[in-house]
């Protein structure tokens, strides 16, 4: 896939002004606030950011997965189709078929005591896309796609027979089998070990680049966002803080919280003497302070008084590039010269 072209492509996911609160306790708590994007088809979209940031509460909001104490307001359209106050009926005919989600824990997805080809072809029967007849040798091909070995035979197995990584395979495939416009793939590989988590991107990495779908990519490994992103997208207190194209947010970065995450990311093709975590703790949804969110972390704030005021809106650089800090001309030389990091991902 080029990633100049994914980029301009046509634009399958459109989010505008997307706010999300929980009510509970006597008062609100914001936990997305007024976040903007598109994603074009074919396009990764890499969004990083501590715990807490708001990237998995976006997520659920794109599907309308939001328990009933959401408060949910902005627009997410899918194509042509508005999810927010959609109803329980065209939510459930647009999931899995239009737009799909991958876990970080397999087991929240499948179930333990059905056979994993069935599971597999699910989405198939539900919208209608294939006969239960054929779903088993449906469900083979899948698994064969992801690279799961004797796939006739594990698509009778059940999950408990399949490894960790083999069961994230198998949601893969059961994610992709309708060959949905957008996936959003939710830290797919947390839960695995480093040999592992190679081997599910690049299954990924390959379904993807076949199918063409748009992938929204959460991870807090910066590694793998400079492998399979196109743009990145990074959070912080339920803002998006700064946007652009992976090569320039990795080379130029524009918000001092963007090289906070480069500088605290292990490397071993860098000469740095150690490595340097973010001061203090990530801002909570329930008790934000004042002004910018960031600037109790900020090694720019040096007493300034309007980063401790006004909170910065998101403004724009250059084409696709954007950031949410005062000073974005001082940010560059918060951070040393260095490449890209790498993910153990191998080219498709």
């Amino acid at each position: 896939m080029n990633r100049s072209d994914a980029i301009g492509a046509n634009t399958v996911l459109s989010v505008h002004d997307l706010n999300v609160s929980f009510v509970g306790s006597g008062r609100t708590v914001p936990a997305v606030r007024g976040v903007t994007f598109e994603l074009s088809r074919g396009e990764v979209l890499g969004v990083v950011g501590e715990s807490g940031s708001g990237k998995s509460v976006t997520a659920l909001s794109l599907m309308g997965l939001l328990p009933e104490t959401a408060e949910v307001s902005g627009s997410v359209r899918l194509d042509h189709t508005e999810i927010v106050g959609a109803s329980d009926r065209q939510l459930e005919a647009m999931r899995g078929r239009d737009i799909g989600i991958i876990f970080q824990d397999p087991m929240t997805t499948l179930n333990p005591v059905v056979r994993v080809g069935a599971q597999v072809t699910e989405g198939l029967v539900v919208h209608n896309l294939a006969s239960r007849r054929d779903a088993m040798s449906r469900a083979a091909a899948l698994l064969r796609e992801v690279q799961i070995p004797d796939p006739d035979a594990r698509a009778r197995a059940y999950p408990h027979e399949f490894s960790g990584g083999m069961r994230q395979r198998a949601v893969i495939a059961m994610t992709m089998a309708t060959r949905p416009k957008v996936i959003i793939a939710d830290e797919p590989t947390t839960a695995l070990d480093v040999t592992v988590q190679a081997q599910v991107l690049s299954v990924l990495k390959q379904i993807q680049a076949d199918t063409g779908s748009a992938v929204i990519l959460i991870t807090h490994d910066l590694g793998v966002i400079a492998e399979m992103a196109d743009r990145v997208m990074v959070m912080y207190a339920g803002k998006v803080v700064e946007t652009g194209p992976v090569e320039e947010i990795f080379a130029h970065p524009q918000h001092p919280y963007t090289v906070g995450l480069i500088k605290s990311l292990p490397r071993l093709d860098a000469d740095l003497e150690r490595l340097e975590p973010i001061p203090g703790q990530p801002a909570t949804p329930g008790d934000l302070p004042t002004g910018c969110p960031f600037h109790p972390r900020c090694p720019l704030r040096r007493g300034r008084e309007v980063c401790r005021t006004e909170e910065p809106p998101l403004l724009e650089l250059g084409p696709g590039r954007a950031t949410a800090c005062h000073f974005p001309e001082e940010v560059p030389g918060l951070l040393p010269a260095v490449p890209m990091p790498t993910s153990p991902v191998e080219p498709v």
